[in-house]
């Protein structure tokens, strides 16, 4: 009874272990399709999300290899140095908030995953000013309620202007975000402009839920499902085409065609 005890106990020592891993991984490790470090096959093979990961396992290439430091610093060492977010805003809050969004970047095509990777940051690129921007421009001066979404309503006080690297607006999704990624959405929103990894999560959170299933309409589509008609048919066409802009250079840079249908 005793050994069978202990077996036990060892076996869900394991498991809790297991559970708790969450990538974040050291150097040289990889983090498995199921978020865990480790080493060999079973953690660089399939799925693997990040680190060294077999070349020939998924679609080729992790998306922390494709976003590099060196593609990282080549945005937002084009925001002057008095910017807020040039103190904010790094590769690494970036790779640790994937390990919430395994999906993006990786379950499509190496040239399709690389072709969502550069709308990403186009569109970080174009909402932050190069990394620049933690919260928008003369944010608090505008009203950002919807009184009439009951499910997240706004709390006195608050102000849910465009925070973060896709600058999230509005309380339903600050509410939703928060829901999701486990902060209090509509009672602090200030944390996403305080917390890194907390700001780069809602842009991934808006992205995986708005952006992601649209990605292979093209870019323009992008554009739409983040700005609608604020900027598209003619609402706003020099940001149409700075957006563009930006993917064209990215899609560049990573060695990929930008493909059809670019703007909206």
């Amino acid at each position: 009874m005793a050994a069978k005890l202990l077996t036990v106990l060892l076996v869900g020592a394991l498991f809790g272990a297991a559970v708790a891993q969450n990538c974040g991984c050291a150097s040289g490790l990889c983090c498995s399709k199921y978020g865990y470090c480790g080493t060999g096959s079973d953690y660089c093979g399939d799925g693997c999300q990040s680190g060294p990961c077999d070349s020939s396992s998924g679609s080729g290439s992790s998306v922390s290899d494709i976003v590099t430091q060196s593609f990282f610093d080549g945005i937002i060492n084009q925001a002057a140095s008095s910017c807020a977010g040039k103190n904010f805003y790094t590769r690494a809050a970036f790779l640790s908030a994937l390990n919430s969004y395994s999906g993006f970047g990786n379950d499509g095509s190496t040239d399709a995953n690389k072709r969502e990777i550069a709308a990403f940051f186009a569109h970080v690129t174009h909402e932050t000013g190069h990394f620049c921007y933690i919260e928008e421009i003369n944010g608090a001066s505008h009203n950002y309620c919807d009184s009439s979404n009951t499910q997240y309503p706004c709390v006195s006080g608050q102000n849910y202007y465009g925070r973060g690297p896709l600058q999230l607006t509005w309380n339903y999704n600050y509410g939703a975000a928060g829901n999701s990624i486990g902060f209090n959405g509509l009672s602090n929103p200030g944390i996403v402009a305080t917390d890194v990894v907390t700001s780069f999560k809602t842009a991934l959170w808006f992205w995986m839920n708005n952006v992601h299933s649209v990605i292979g309409q093209g870019f323009g589509a992008t554009i739409r499902a983040i700005n609608g008609a604020v900027e598209c048919n003619g609402g706003n066409t020099a940001a149409v085409n700075a957006r563009v802009q930006y993917y064209k250079d990215y899609c560049s840079q990573l060695g990929v065609s930008p493909g059809d249908n670019l703007t909206c």
